[in-house]
């Protein structure tokens, strides 16, 4: 930072000339804004030695953002139109105005009606500034070059005086000037301005600001905070921060009297979370959002001199002096020592968690908040609380850190909730919301110092962390890096995962070039790499770790549509390997109980987006546009399709796999024009097979599509097919079905209780004739009532026999029932459609979607799910909701069923 000697320290009286412009053009009995005289000068030397700069955002006669550098005692202004620009070819008009005094950098509120520039104004940046060279010549020759240190601009930029007129006028024109440097970004890359447009104080909009109660500007003595650093709670007022005091309480000594004493451990190696593919089931469990950011453990301890704080990070470093604000919150504790375990995050102006944010505000110096969620307590006043069930350490350190009044909640420690509610459903709106996914953890369980099966993690799309092996080079000749080449390790070998060259800003990409040059060597650390892989690559000593999301993993063990996420450096290397599932423990007994004494539903703030991709196994899926929507209502994509066939692939190819099939292709999507195929045709997707069967009445023999694999299904996607419909018989046995079906189709007036027992009726005509049957929603209207048949009897006599079913129930209800598809007759009538068991007919096979709005499933029920007030839907779009009722599945027994059409007569 540049030292104050390099400017004369300013008198009264020249402060009083700066400033005379301002006082004429202001009524300062309307309004509040600062007089500004000699006292306020002189505190900048009180705070060291930096220099103020701030951006305020003006909606005044029209909107523009007003640019301040301390200098001589006094903000040098200019009015910028159209704001700051990153992009060095944006030379944005600049109109200098007068002199203000050094209290302005703290305004925000609102400047009278009728008043010189009456309207709202925002804090939109703060920070310290440092000429480069002399900054009175260079404001006297009107080309002044500095460098910015604040929460959103950073960097080299320049202020260049226009010649001609505008040099003489009482209000030179001059340009904003991004200079080359790490910090710039490309014309494309988005604004600035449109990235973070709120306050950086209070994070209001300008509305918010207009309609505060306390919207009249007051001083927040913001020169200090300006050269301070970060942090939003500096600038609460006393009257604010009195209405905002924290309401923690210190717990009982008595409450504490049973626990083990222990000296404060210098260090607890965190607890571990196991990776797991779906959420736990039961009651015994709290389930917490997954924070993406950096794991902390706050140490605070009150001695003599007053209350001091660590902050250090799963491997023990010490990072306190980056979170002062986090630091200074955790002083106020009513506490005398303590351990807490918490993530440390930046958040969105929605308030969910961003790890590009929190690498901004680390590797960057963007100067923005950083919060403290704190989810557990491990030590407290001389006693250890490791040993305690987890809903007894959240009571306490929900009572310690206590709550906040008002709506907005800004402290930067802040407790991390949890929910009770099923963890399935938990998950999935989780993923809904587009945030990382969820942390399980048993509430009965103590704290463990490892990864077990207590704490698990289920994650809405793929992501881990990897170890950068080398790079290669931008393609279009730019200064930073083209690609990262990214691995893990296996004991001591570190193996090729693939790479990733998406998700960097222009700066990201030069910041990692700079860092990785200088930890080049001559050739590869990996085990292996594929001979294409390693063209054009420089190789690096593996050291740095980056975290990476993608879509899944392909056959040869490398991530696919990998993209860049931020640099871990509180992680090592050499713990870096591939993260596995485990399997999903089963909740114990004892833990159902011990989970109802927890503390209060989750509250924190979450943002909606695009939603991850659902869960994903290891096979190459070749998708053109897979981001292309399939259904407008849920937004299902191509993607997510061919994910959705992967994960259901166990489930639904036993009953289609060695079938003739017919396929309803959609390909604009449900809303549109859709289409059946039952013939192979050229350029059909790897692993779909043809069976040829002979056309009915003896004709040529067609080749039917059929398939057998998980990849084969999930490469329908890229067809375009929203539904599967199976033969009734297998390949090798055509001309003989094996299962039995009635499809009952509701008319208008029809109830899903009629329905659910008209389907129990079937069942029961069926089990008369000594026939166990299954149901199945078909995804529209209706259901299937199915039974399994010994492929003994052919066509003709499978036909049939449903038919004299059908017809001997519609002759004992014919009110309800009919067989013959007459439309006007359909209102408040169930058709009882037994035609399905022809050759060549077919029905929508389970867990399949179907081509209607929504993209719903036809799904297997159990028969006592029929009872329940409503028709249940199961949408492609809500997988992650209800995969966990694949672990019952209620067609189970069906393979093991062996029947056969009873003897006629």
């Amino acid at each position: 930072m540049v030292r104050r000697a390099s400017q004369q320290k300013p008198g009264s009286g020249s402060i009083r000339k700066n400033l005379a412009r301002y006082r004429e053009k202001r009524d300062f009995n309307k309004t509040a804004e600062p007089r500004g005289g000699p006292s306020a000068a002189a505190k900048p030397e009180a705070r060291g030695h930096t220099l103020a700069f701030v951006i305020q955002k003006h909606d005044a006669t029209r909107l523009h953002y007003d640019f301040r550098l301390e200098w001589d005692g006094v903000l040098k202004s200019w009015a910028v139109a159209k704001g700051p620009s990153y992009f060095p070819g944006d030379k944005r008009l600049a109109v200098q105005v007068e002199d203000h005094p050094l209290e302005y950098g703290g305004f925000e509120g609102i400047i009278p009606k009728g008043e010189y520039g009456g309207g709202t104004v925002m804090l939109w940046d703060r920070g310290s500034w440092e000429p480069l060279g002399d900054a009175s010549e260079g404001l006297a020759k009107g080309n002044l070059k500095f460098t910015l240190h604040g929460k959103k601009l950073h960097g080299k930029w320049a202020l260049i005086r226009m010649g001609g007129r505008a040099a003489s006028e009482a209000k030179p024109n001059w340009l904003l000037i991004k200079e080359h440097d790490q910090y710039e970004q490309a014309e494309k890359d988005p604004s600035i301005l449109e990235d973070a447009p709120d306050s950086v104080t209070t994070g209001r909009d300008l509305k918010a600001i207009a309609a505060q109660e306390d919207r009249v500007w007051h001083s927040r003595e913001a020169n200090g905070e300006a050269a301070k650093g970060s942090g939003r709670g500096k600038a609460r007022t006393k009257t604010n921060a009195a209405k905002r005091r924290r309401k923690g309480e210190p717990i009982a000594t008595k409450a504490l009297a049973r626990l083990p004493r222990e000296t404060m451990p210098a260090f607890v190696q965190p607890q571990l979370a196991s990776l797991t593919a779906a959420a736990p089931e039961g009651d015994g469990w709290l389930h917490e959002l997954k924070l993406d950011g950096y794991r902390m453990q706050a140490h605070i301890r009150r001695a003599k001199a007053g209350p001091e704080v660590k902050l250090l990070t799963r491997k023990g470093l010490d990072w306190t002096h980056r979170m002062a604000d986090i630091a200074a919150e955790l002083k106020e504790l009513p506490v005398e020592a303590a351990i807490l375990d918490g993530e440390v995050v930046a958040l969105t102006p929605s308030g969910a968690s961003s790890f590009q944010l929190l690498q901004q505000a680390f590797h960057e110096e963007r100067r923005q908040p950083l919060y403290y969620f704190v989810f557990d307590l491990l030590h407290l006043n001389g006693h250890s609380l490791r040993g305690e069930p987890l809903t007894a350490r959240k009571a306490m350190l929900a009572q310690l850190l206590g709550e906040s009044n008002g709506e907005d909640d800004e402290w930067f420690v802040r407790l991390s909730e949890h929910l009770e509610e099923d963890g399935g459903r938990v998950f999935a709106h989780a993923c809904r919301l587009g945030l990382e996914g969820i942390v399980s953890k048993r509430a009965d369980a103590p704290y463990s110092s490892a990864r077990g099966g207590s704490w698990l993690k289920i994650k809405c799309g793929m992501r881990q962390e990897f170890v950068i092996g080398g790079f290669t080079l931008p393609s279009d000749g730019g200064r930073g890096i083209g690609a990262l080449l990214l691995g893990y390790y296996e004991g001591k070998k570190l193996i090729y995962a693939g790479r990733t060259g998406t998700g960097f800003t222009q700066a990201a990409r030069r910041a990692m070039r700079e860092r990785l040059e200088k930890l080049r060597r001559s050739g590869p650390a990996f085990d292996a790499v594929p001979a294409e892989a390693a063209r054009g690559v420089r190789w690096v000593t593996p050291g740095v770790v980056t975290e990476v999301a993608f879509a899944t993993w392909t056959a040869d063990h490398l991530v696919r549509q990998a993209s860049f996420k931020g640099v871990r450096d509180d992680k090592p290397a050499a713990d870096v390997v591939r993260e596995t599932e485990e399997p999903v423990p089963k909740t114990p007994q004892k833990a159902k109980s011990a989970a109802k004494h927890s503390s209060a539903p989750v509250k924190q703030k979450a943002v909606a987006g695009k939603r991850a991709p659902a869960q994903t196994h290891a096979y190459e899926i070749r998708l053109t546009h897979p981001d292309k929507e399939l259904d407008a209502e849920s937004h299902l994509t191509k993607q997510e399709l061919a994910d959705y066939y992967l994960a259901i692939a166990q489930y639904m190819l036993p009953y289609i796999a060695g079938r003739p099939l017919s396929l309803v292709r959609c390909p604009d999507g449900s809303g549109h024009p859709c289409f059946f195929q039952k013939h192979v045709t050229a350029g059909m997707p790897d692993g779909i097979e043809g069976t040829k069967i002979a056309e009915r009445g003896g004709g040529k023999a067609e080749e039917y599509i059929t398939l057998s694999t998980p990849e084969a299904l999930a490469g329908l996607a890229q067809m375009g097919v929203m539904e599967i419909h199976p033969w009734g018989s297998r390949n090798d046995a055509v001309e003989k079905p094996d299962h039995l079906i009635f499809d009952l189709d509701p008319g208008e007036g029809i109830t899903w209780r009629v329905l659910a027992s008209a389907a129990e009726e079937v069942r029961a005509k069926l089990k008369r004739y000594g026939l166990t049957s299954f149901v199945k929603l078909t995804g529209g209207k209706g259901l299937h009532v199915v039974a399994p048949l010994t492929p003994k009897e052919k066509w003709p006599a499978v036909k049939e026999f449903a038919r004299r079913i059908a017809l001997e129930i519609e002759a004992a209800h014919p009110e309800l029932y009919l067989t013959k598809m007459t439309r006007a007759a359909r209102r408040g009538r169930i058709f009882l459609d037994y035609l399905r068991n022809d050759r060549g007919s077919t029905a929508v096979a389970p867990y399949s979607p179907r081509a209607r709005s929504g993209a719903p499933a036809a799904m297997p029920l159990a028969w006592k799910e029929l009872s329940e007030g409503k028709m249940p839907v199961f949408r492609v779009h809500d997988f992650k909701e209800w995969s966990s009722r694949l672990r019952r599945d209620p067609w189970k027994a069906m393979a093991a069923v062996r029947q056969s059409l009873p003897e006629p007569g």
